[in-house]
């Protein structure tokens, strides 16, 4: 079965560290979402991808499919590797910025209907090698497409540069024939806004406490241990004491760690149920994942800015569709298992995709590497419990009662999809508890549609 997961490491220098003073996090939220979002993306898209390999270019050959793994990907990334600079965000607003993410999500989406048109072709017409290296072609120019905006930026940003050269120039001097005429006045050369004039009384009004205290702790009479508050940036130790952490942790795990179950697992549920040929079954899923990455961002993002609802919530929801889902994988209904697959994998996507931000405004982006791949281990984890363990033991059980190698029938996977209905069960009720617990800290971030500063009474 092709390779799906494949994790996405985001690097400290590419997640710049929280602000709370004005839009400044919301700039370096939007950062991180560039350089997180398309890999996000293309991680829900890759089971596509590998199955359009393995079957067009491969010829379904399982040693070809072993080789390109062992060999192929490793020499890509080290190829790849040379050409990874580190990038500069654009100060001030970048009016391209918007064009670029509208870019990145039409090339995604694009690629995806691609990868789940050209599979159901594949499978029910027979194409020529012709066609089908073309398709290849076709399916490589996409997944390259994003590269068109370092080019784009690259390219204007030579001829910009050259440009503000000369306007730096013109405005000199007229800035030298201004300052000759008006020698003899003499103004000011700062003017305190109203906005110093706000922050300094929210300083004064609300930071008087805290200067008697350093004064204290200065003077040795008081000894205090300072911890972050939720919404700042946390050490790794620091979040480990947090229950919100290891609420998060397990909400995660019991979403994508039962999902996971059934993608190891999904070419032998088909043939479990009838479906001899998985390929689309396993496209299908795929091409949802990236649906649900895609669609669970966008949604979140829009009520948690408008509403502050906790992101949390879209978990709560997916996993209580999930619990259905797996009920219905369970009662082996004919015509259901394409559906449930779509709607596990949309289901799944929405896990991935809340648990990132998530993370982040809850414990800060200055350690938001190892949180993030420490959360992340809910996907192996659970797929060694859940895939490993229970649904092998249960399968190898089944197929010794029938006497064959492979089993055939509802009973197969009957209990194992029980079992994650229970998981995603507590994972809905943890989830519940983890959204109304973090209510107040995005009540605090995203009061006016965007993170601020604390609001004093007075003003």
């Amino acid at each position: 079965m092709p390779l799906t997961n494949i994790p996405f490491h985001p690097n400290k220098q590419c997640l710049a560290r929280h602000s709370c003073a004005g839009n400044n996090h919301e700039k370096l939220s939007s950062l991180s979402g560039h350089c997180h979002g398309y890999s996000q993306r293309l991680w829900g898209l890759s089971a596509a991808v590998y199955t359009e390999i393995f079957s067009m270019l491969l010829h379904n050959s399982s040693s070809k499919l072993l080789l390109f793994l062992s060999l192929g990907i490793p020499i890509l990334c080290i190829v790849m590797m040379y050409a990874v600079r580190p990038c500069t965000p654009a100060s001030g607003e970048d009016s391209g910025e918007h064009g670029h993410f509208i870019f990145i999500q039409a090339a995604s989406v694009v690629l995806g209907l691609y990868l789940l048109t050209t599979t159901v072709l594949d499978h029910f017409f027979p194409l020529r090698s012709s066609v089908s290296y073309t398709f290849l072609v076709i399916m490589v120019l996409l997944l390259m497409a994003p590269l068109a905006i370092p080019v784009k930026m690259t390219l204007y940003c030579s001829n910009q540069s050259k440009s503000r050269t000369l306007g730096q120039s013109v405005g000199s001097t007229d800035e030298l024939i201004q300052a000759g005429d008006n020698v003899d006045k003499t103004e000011p050369l700062l003017i305190p806004s109203s906005s110093t004039t706000n922050l300094g009384s929210f300083l004064e009004s609300d930071n008087v406490l805290e200067v008697d205290m350093l004064l204290a702790e200065g003077e040795g009479t008081v000894k205090k241990k300072r911890r972050p508050k939720r919404g700042r940036d946390f050490t790794f130790r620091e979040a480990l004491i947090k229950a919100d952490f290891w609420l998060l942790f397990l909400v995660y795990f019991a979403g994508v760690g039962s999902g996971v179950t059934v993608l190891n697992n999904l070419a032998q549920i088909g043939i479990a149920q009838g479906a001899y040929d998985t390929t689309i079954l396993l496209s299908l899923f795929s091409f949802c994942n990236f649906v649900g990455r895609l669609s669970g961002g966008t949604v979140s993002e829009h009520f948690v800015r408008t509403k502050t609802i906790p992101r949390t919530i879209w978990m709560t929801f997916t996993q209580i569709i999930m619990i259905i889902t797996y009920l219905l994988f369970a009662s082996a209904l004919d015509g259901t298992l394409y559906i449930a697959s779509a709607v596990l994998g949309i289901c799944y996507g929405v896990q991935f995709s809340i648990m990132v931000p998530t993370a982040s405004e809850l414990f800060g982006l200055k350690n938001f590497g190892i949180i993030f791949n420490f959360m992340s281990l809910g996907n192996p984890l659970g797929a060694l419990l859940f895939s490993g363990l229970l649904a092998g033991y249960v399968y190898d059980n089944e197929a010794a009662k029938q006497h064959s190698i492979s089993c055939l029938g509802p009973n197969c996977f009957r209990l194992t999809f029980l079992a994650l209905a229970g998981v995603c069960a507590v994972g809905t009720v943890l989830s519940l508890v983890l959204t109304r617990r973090i209510k107040p800290v995005y009540q605090m971030l995203y009061a006016g549609g965007s993170f601020r500063l604390p609001q004093c009474s007075n003003h």
